[in-house]
């Protein structure tokens, strides 16, 4: 059997995976994020051993004892400082810290990184964040002895090896994107070295192995090899099977994500996609990335002290877009805007916006937001003949609708299963113990397909028009 565990920003997964690839046993295990200022988003690393210990816990429970390989997937770009003595500096910068706005600006002003790492450098991404650190926290900068990303300080609890892998790697701005290694003229700009980053594997490779105190308290026998793993949204690629050039999934998490995978290196950092390297070897990918996906919705019935299922569960039939619109930036947005500043609003709220028209317009607002990522893939060559709905946003239909007619684009709703980071670490595991390579990565059996509605494609274009004005507008209110 195999293991997966996925880092999330709000809990941590784990699932048990038999070698036919069917999910035995999954457990989960919250996690909370700190704000402690405007932009600020920071996490503990011991609580993510403390998740850790308690999904491996309950899977243990299942027995332990046929397990071969553990993979690993987690959100990406955060800053996990480590002194000399492997001992955790301060909170972890996530994903979604917008802080070093200014550091990010600075650093891409610099030709030399979007040239070797193929993207912009966004303020989310890892660089800016020591470039932050290093201004305005210096002392602590100078005990800077390893960064590690997230997923991979849970490597470093399992195996005692300092070791990440490309797709993960390919966020930090220090990666040679086209050569899957660390750049020495990029992480000399940041005042690094390659002694400060951990060795490089790809996500199908073995990382490392099972500490020997870990595998006796969890019951596993022999020797236990930890895959490299990948980012978030690579090893949900590995899971739901896109892995070959043509195939891409929309992914409605707390983020939202348009990935398609391509078996060549086409970056075009103007557009503000992502150009990441895949977690198999000799493979890319790439992302429209927008920071506040059922975020959005659930920031929404937190407000009206609803729940999303309840919400989105009374919808009803697709209806063309209403005079109330939503752009939904609650805390900055990637792509295309790339913009830490801009922020979300409500567009014409009038009388007749009930809590129905305000929820229709908060999935509409999204879904504009995954057309213009739509637009920006496109715009690099890559086009989308359909896509797999993954993610919790996906057990709503109303929404799947929208975004199936606002993309022009079938949307493949596979059966019931989990197919996202888990699954696909676990399927990386797989890879590492066996040798094996991405023919076990197979797309998963569709239940259904939704098409586009024809009847009301011309009012979803005409909504997104108005959805462009009103980003326009809003830039230089926020």
């Amino acid at each position: 059997m195999y293991i997966g565990l996925d880092l999330g920003t709000s809990g941590l997964k784990g699932i048990l995976m038999s070698d036919t690839q069917q999910v035995v046993a999954e457990a989960t295990a919250r996690l909370t994020v700190q704000r402690p200022h405007e932009g600020w988003s920071e996490q503990s690393p011991n609580d993510w051993i403390a998740a850790a210990e308690t999904v491996m816990d309950a899977l243990a429970a299942h027995g332990l004892g046929s397990v071969r390989g553990i993979g690993l997937s987690g959100h990406m770009h955060g800053a996990t400082l480590l002194d000399a003595s492997d001992q955790v500096l301060r909170p972890c910068i996530l994903w979604n810290d917008s802080r070093s706005h200014l550091e990010a600006s600075e650093l891409d002003d610099d030709p030399m990184f979007r040239r070797l790492t193929g993207n912009i450098v966004f303020p989310g991404f890892t660089a800016p964040k020591l470039m932050w650190v290093q201004t305005h926290e210096p002392a602590l900068w100078a005990k800077v002895a390893k960064v590690l990303l997230p997923k991979d300080y849970l490597r470093l609890w399992l195996t005692g090896d300092h070791v990440s892998e490309m797709s993960d790697a390919a966020g930090t701005s220090w990666l040679d994107t086209g050569a899957r290694d660390w750049s020495d003229e990029l992480l000399t700009a940041t005042g690094l070295s390659r002694d400060h980053m951990p060795r490089l594997v790809e996500g199908s490779e073995v990382s490392g192995t099972l500490r020997a105190g870990l595998a006796a308290r969890w019951g596993l026998t022999g020797s236990v090899v930890v895959a490299g793993g990948g980012g978030d949204n690579a090893a949900s690629g590995v899971g739901v099977g896109v892995v070959r050039a043509g195939e891409a999934f929309v992914s409605l998490g707390t983020s939202g994500v348009l990935f398609a995978a391509n078996d060549g290196y086409q970056p075009d950092p103007a557009t503000a996609v992502h150009t990441f390297c895949h977690a198999l070897p000799g493979t890319w990918h790439q992302m429209g990335v927008i920071l506040a996906c059922t975020d959005a919705l659930n920031w929404f019935a937190n407000l009206t002290g609803s729940d999303a299922a309840s919400l989105t569960g009374d919808l009803g039939a697709l209806q063309a877009p209403g005079r109330t619109l939503f752009l939904p930036y609650l805390g900055g947005e990637r792509t295309p805007l790339n913009s830490a500043s801009v922020r979300g609003a409500f567009v014409g709220l009038e009388h007749a916006t009930d809590r129905q028209a305000a929820t229709r317009a908060i999935l509409e607002g999204v879904t504009f937001a995954f057309r213009d990522c739509r637009d920006a893939l496109a715009a690099t060559g890559t086009k989308l003949d359909s896509l797999l709905a993954v993610g919790g946003g996906s057990k709503s239909d109303y929404w799947l609708r929208c975004i199936a007619t606002a993309l022009d684009c079938p949307v493949q709703v596979p059966v019931a299963g989990d197919f996202g980071g888990a699954f696909g670490a676990a399927r990386l595991a797989l890879m590492a113990a066996t040798g094996a390579g991405a023919e076990v990565a197979t797309l998963p059996a569709i239940a259904r397909v939704i098409d586009p509605d024809p009847g009301l494609k011309d009012a979803f274009e005409a909504g997104h028009a108005r959805h462009l004005t009103a980003q326009s507008a809003i830039k230089g209110l926020t």
